[in-house]
C-alpha cells in the first residue's frame, strides 16, 4: 500500500470514527492520535533494524511528548487503528493490535512482568477500549468486543463480549439497532 493511499485511509477511518470531525485537511493537522499513528510506523520500521532502535526509542519519545501518547516502537499495529482524545494512551512493546481497532484516552495496554517476554496483551480485529482502561499482561481481547471505561482486564476474553468492571469480567456481546439518534435534533431548541 503506497503512502499516500495508506494516509488517505487513515483520514476517512478518522472521519468514520469520529462524528466531530470536519474534513481531512483539518484531521491531518490537528489529529494527536493521527500523528501517534504516524509517528509509530515510522520508529516500528526503524526498530525492525537492531542498529536504529536507539533513534527509534528517541523518536517515539518527542511523538509522546508532541502528542501526549506513548506507543513503544517494539508494538504491532493493524490498519485503521483510531486513537480519540489520545491524551495519557500508553502502547507496551509487546501488544499487537489487530485491524479497526479504536481506543480512547488514557487506555494502558500494558504488563505485568518484567521478563523479556511477551507481557503487553493481543486486542483482536474491531475491538473499542473505552477510556482510562487497562489492559494488562500477556491476554487476548477477541475480535469484535468492547472493553468499558476504567475496566482492568487481566484475563483473556473470547470474541464478542463485552468486558467491564475491576477486575473485569465478561458478558456476551448483543447487538443493538439504533433507532433513534443519540441526541434527538429537537433537544437543542428551546420551546
Amino acid at each position: 500500500m503506497s503512502f499516500y493511499t495508506r494516509l488517505k485511509e487513515d483520514l476517512e477511518n478518522a472521519r468514520s470514527h469520529d462524528p466531530a470531525a470536519r474534513g481531512s485537511a483539518e484531521n491531518f493537522f490537528v489529529y494527536s492520535g493521527l500523528h501517534a499513528i504516524w509517528i509509530h510506523r515510522l520508529t516500528h520500521r526503524m526498530w525492525q533494524n537492531p542498529s536504529l532502535r536507539f533513534p527509534a526509542r528517541a523518536l517515539s519519545q518527542l511523538g509522546r511528548l508532541l502528542t501526549g501518547i506513548e506507543i513503544h516502537p517494539g508494538a504491532t499495529i493493524g490498519r485503521r487503528f483510531f486513537i480519540d482524545h489520545g491524551m495519557g494512551v500508553v502502547i507496551g512493546e509487546t501488544a499487537e493490535i489487530g485491524e479497526d481497532v479504536m481506543i480512547y484516552h488514557g487506555v494502558t495496554l500494558g504488563g505485568r512482568s518484567l521478563a523479556k517476554v511477551k507481557r503487553h496483551p493481543t486486542i483482536g480485529d474491531r475491538v473499542t477500549i473505552g477510556a482510562g482502561a487497562k489492559v494488562l499482561g500477556p491476554i487476548t481481547i477477541g475480535d469484535d468486543s468492547a472493553v468499558g471505561a476504567n475496566a482492568v482486564v487481566v484475563k483473556d476474553t473470547p470474541p464478542n463480549s463485552i468486558v467491564t468492571g475491576i477486575p473485569a469480567t465478561w458478558r456476551p456481546r448483543v447487538a443493538v439497532v439504533e433507532t433513534k439518534p443519540a441526541v434527538d435534533p429537537a433537544e437543542y431548541y428551546y420551546i
